[in-house]
């Protein structure tokens, strides 16, 4: 039977996603919410991540599953946003028993996005909590791209960021999507053209369909960056209803960060804070072995690549004085 996908990361069984934003603070946070815990990993490969219960993610440590994963805005601060999506976790009955207490595992990751030109006076209260336990709330099989959640302060070199998603089926039959927000310090698009770097891995033109440039110009590799401080990161999920252990979801992890190498110009960086969670659900009902993992972190790989630029090609504008266009705005639609 042929799968019918919506081009979302919830198109694999066992995940729902929710975002929530405050306009006025110019930020946001995106929550991944489990039917049932899964088994998760993680890589890092920017030189600035904002983590938190991330080393329990390693495939040497205990724990073996958990119940979310938080993306938000807000840099440092938005690691606040964990706390509220375990606040709503905890209230539904999730999370493993410790001496009678329930404790939900929500690790997460955050971008910054400080200097966007909305209002940061948030200082003397918790609003990233609030916005996580609103995330959580909303979770659900259909979420919006663009300018929401993670995703709705976040800028690039030359253009508004944003929230992308895509997915696929591989040739064993797994499903594989990605979720991302996309704060990067380069670009997502080929030099001053609108030609995204993520053109050969598009499917049914769900960024435009506008392919490379007829041909690459030496200016064309000509490196554009945001700026000399730490003011990046792009932060991304990928998932399976494959049954993975923890080492198996490592190299899912690993591999998938090759989709943001693919997307996005430079990256990695000493000023990036680069990280992708790996998920597995099981819910499929079948285990990968390591030759079905090869076509799981390919997918993985090409739908993180393509989940960045549709992050690009859908977001618009935020409405401040000097605020980057949108590339849709910049471009034409």
């Amino acid at each position: 039977m042929e799968l019918s996908l919506r081009n979302l990361i919830t198109d694999v069984a066992g995940v729902k996603v929710g975002s929530a934003h405050d306009p006025v603070l110019a930020s946001g946070v995106t929550a991944l919410i489990f039917d049932l815990p899964a088994t998760a990993a993680i890589s890092i490969a920017g030189g600035g991540p904002g983590l938190r219960d991330a080393a329990l993610l390693e495939p040497e440590m205990t724990v073996q599953t958990i119940d979310a994963l938080v993306l938000s805005g807000g840099s440092a601060y938005g690691l606040d946003a964990t706390g509220g999506v375990q606040s709503y976790l905890r209230e539904i009955g999730r999370g493993f028993d410790v001496a009678g207490q329930l404790v939900p595992l929500a690790p997460g990751a955050i971008l910054f996005d400080l200097a966007n030109g909305g209002d940061k006076n948030f200082w003397s209260e918790p609003k990233y909590w609030r916005l996580g336990r609103e995330a959580a709330r909303a979770a659900a099989e259909v979420f919006d791209l663009g300018t929401s959640g993670a995703g709705y302060g976040a800028t690039l070199a030359d253009l508004k960021g944003g929230l992308g998603s895509a997915s696929m089926v591989t040739q064993d039959g797994f499903v594989v999507g990605a979720l991302v927000a996309v704060n990067s310090v380069g670009q997502a698009t080929i030099g001053d053209t609108g030609h995204f770097w993520a053109a050969p891995y598009e499917q049914n033109r769900e960024f435009g369909g506008g392919g490379w440039p007829q041909a690459f110009l030496p200016e064309h590799l000509a490196l554009k960056s945001k700026s000399a401080a730490p003011q990046n990161t792009t932060i991304a999920i990928v998932a399976t209803d494959a049954a993975l252990t923890k080492p198996l979801a490592k190299r899912m992890a690993i591999m998938a960060q090759d989709g943001v190498a693919r997307a996005l110009r430079p990256i990695h960086a000493a000023l990036d804070g680069d990280v992708v969670f790996a998920a597995a659900t099981g819910a499929s009902g079948r285990e990968a072995d390591i030759f079905s993992l090869t076509g799981i972190g390919a997918a993985a790989a090409d739908c993180l690549a393509r989940a960045i630029a549709r992050a690009v090609y859908e977001a618009t504008p935020l409405p401040f004085v000097g605020a980057l266009p949108s590339w849709r705005q910049k471009f034409g639609g």
